[in-house]
């Protein structure tokens, strides 16, 4: 098993010589009798001060372009990647995308799952990238059956607030 970004998808298909699939993550029913949405993660575009206006028009067209159904619909379905619009979605299952390509809409299910909670509405914080790292590779632990899932978490606590110290030293 191998847990990631659903962003994946485009590399493992070009790539992959074996059979392959896609599910929800798992779920502990020791920890909750019901699954979640998960966090999404994913790439970001930034738009920074300090431009002129027309700079800033170019930009507003092209963020524009980029954010239309055809293009989303292309890019979720070559890249994994969550398509950022609803008609992207739409677009990408009238196309039968998903009944070709089953799994493909997991992230997108997952996601929408159930109602976010304080702990599943997403999160922002330094190094988030690396303690996501640290998580799957105690996850991986947990399905490899090196660590009890209590110890992997706590190391993942352990770990990842060491980060989150780090971070806060070089950020005062």
């Amino acid at each position: 098993m191998w847990m990631n970004s659903s962003a994946y998808y485009g590399s493992i298909k070009k790539q992959a010589k074996f059979n392959y699939g896609q599910s929800m993550l798992p779920l502990d029913t020791e920890a909750s009798s019901m699954r979640q949405n998960s966090v999404i993660g994913g790439a970001t575009l930034w738009v920074l001060k300090g431009h002129d206006n027309e700079e800033y028009k170019g930009v507003a067209k092209f963020m524009t372009y980029l954010s239309s159904p055809e293009v989303q619909s292309w890019w979720h379905q070559e890249t994994g990647y969550v398509p950022i619009t609803k008609s992207a979605y739409e677009l990408s299952k009238k196309q039968g995308f998903y009944q070709s390509n089953p799994g493909t809409d997991t992230a997108i299910l997952q996601l929408n799952l159930n109602q976010p909670t304080p702990n599943s509405r997403g999160l922002r914080f330094g190094n988030f990238v690396q303690i996501r790292d640290i998580i799957n590779e105690e996850m991986e632990a947990i399905w490899n059956g090196s660590k009890s899932s209590s110890n992997a978490m706590d190391a993942a606590a352990k770990r990842g607030n060491a980060l989150l110290r780090k971070f806060e030293r070089a950020n005062r």
